[in-house]
């Protein structure tokens, strides 16, 4: 009878939430109710290598080439979503900025507000540089706006600039704590928002080229990055709760689904590339290099191509972002085009050698490699040089490598398969049609000529 009494207690207090106690009993410290900035800000940060883990990426730029359903390489024309980025990342900075609660417990608000404004910016610059004109000024406002309106991405780079240069300005004395990309070196995100600006800029060279050269001085002269130490990389760990896609893909799953194009192997091999053993592994037939070509439908092994490299897909690999190498090259350019003093060819030198540090760990080889007539700086040849070795540095962020080519139509070695060229942007989500239908319509009619197409020629890529 005792058990029974007791049962029945326990019962009725679980029932009534011990609503006869100090309501202090029943609040857990561990597990707040509310997310502080930071907290929010660091969620928004493991979207990060989202944007460049993805095999659509690595098609667009023609890293690698599909062993298995090849029709996925072949361009098909086909919606992508970008709500994602909305609901997940973009929501949780926002949440940040309209926030009247913050407290200084993690570090200055000035600085998490600059921060947050920072990777906002980053958010939809990698957006805009997909599908073209976006939702950006009238999204995030959650219940009281379901039909935001697109807005061009001419007017979105101009407040990308602007949001950019007034979170560096805000900035005040004073790290950050619980921040998982810099470790809260406030030095460092500052060095990174004028870097997104930089690399902005040259995006509109064709289009724009005085704002592109006025935009990139003013973000070299307000502080870009100095070293490798500064790149903005996503760091995996060895934990299957924080792990690398290609990881997930290639060991558990066991999908040896993507090769080596016959494009990259090609630049690469005869080079002697000392990133070569990185980006991937011999063909275990052979044990040499060989490239697939981009969408070959016959008769295709994974024993004779070269898969995807063990220090790719380890579990706790990086993933590279923005570095100090894309500022090396973009110095170069810059250079080449007139829009800064400096000499080309020390810019050139010096971006090769730090992608060769970045990926690599070493130094080493880079005086032999570099002493090689297809490599050493000329000239005559410049930006189809620039142009290239920036596209092989950019391995794994195919997206960003996508955006260089269409900018500038370089390095020209794409192939088409089936005859089908290279898409040059993103079709948006098949919901917008329903969902968003007269700013959708507005959007496409307004770019496209009312055709949502992979073909469609986004503001800056002329």
């Amino acid at each position: 009878m005792k058990k029974l009494y007791i049962t029945i207690l326990f019962g009725v207090t679980v029932l009534t939430g011990c609503s006869n106690f100090d309501e202090d009993i029943n609040t857990t410290t561990n597990d707040p109710s509310q997310a502080s900035g930071m907290q929010l800000i660091s969620q928004a940060e493991l979207w990060l290598p989202g944007l460049s883990s993805s095999p659509q990426g690595e098609f667009m730029a023609q890293y690698l080439a599909e062993t298995q359903y090849v029709g996925l390489s072949l361009y098909p024309q086909q919606s992508t979503s970008f709500y994602s980025w909305y609901q997940g990342p973009l929501a949780d900075l926002q949440a940040v900025l309209n926030a009247d609660d913050l407290t200084a417990n993690e570090g200055p608000i000035e600085n998490q507000l600059a921060v947050a404004k920072i990777l906002k910016a980053y958010y939809f610059w990698n957006i805009t540089d997909r599908w073209g004109d976006v939702p950006y000024s009238e999204a995030l406002q959650g219940v009281d706006d379901f039909t935001p309106a697109y807005d061009t991405q001419e007017s979105i780079y101009t407040d990308l600039f602007a949001e950019l240069k007034e979170a560096s300005d805000m900035m005040v004395s004073g790290n950050l704590s619980n921040d998982i990309v810099y470790d809260g070196d406030m030095g460092k995100w500052e060095r990174f928002a004028n870097t997104i600006r930089m690399i902005m800029a040259l995006r509109l060279s064709e289009v724009n080229p005085a704002t592109a050269e006025a935009e990139f001085n003013n973000a070299v002269n307000d502080g870009v990055f100095i070293s490798n130490d500064d790149n903005l990389f996503f760091q995996h760990l060895a934990d299957a709760n924080n792990q690398n896609y290609w990881y997930d893909q290639v060991e558990n799953d066991n999908r040896e689904w993507w090769a080596l194009t016959e494009s990259l192997v090609s630049v690469m091999k005869p080079l002697d590339d000392p990133r070569l053993p990185i980006y991937g592994n011999p063909a275990r037939d052979s044990d040499e290099y060989v490239g697939l070509l981009f969408g070959e439908e016959d008769n295709i092994g994974t024993e004779e191509y070269s898969l995807l490299g063990d220090a790719i897909y380890a579990q706790d690999a990086p993933v590279y972002l923005l570095t100090y190498a894309q500022v090396q090259f973009a110095m170069a350019e810059a250079s080449e085009r007139g829009w800064i003093t400096g000499d080309t060819e020390t810019y050139y030198n010096q971006a090769i050698e730090s992608s060769i540090e970045q990926w690599t760990g070493s130094t080493e080889e880079v005086t032999d490699f570099m002493a090689q007539s297809e490599v050493a700086f000329d000239p005559a040849n410049a930006m189809e040089q620039i142009a290239t070795q920036r596209w092989v540095h950019l391995y794994m962020f195919g997206y960003e490598a996508w955006a260089e080519w269409r900018r500038t139509g370089l390095p020209d070695i794409m192939v088409k398969p089936n005859g089908v060229n290279v898409p040059t942007r993103l079709a948006y989500p098949d919901n917008e049609a329903f969902n968003n239908e007269t700013n959708y319509t507005d959007a496409v009619q307004r770019q496209f000529g009312g055709e949502d197409s992979i073909y469609g020629t986004l503001w800056w890529d002329k």
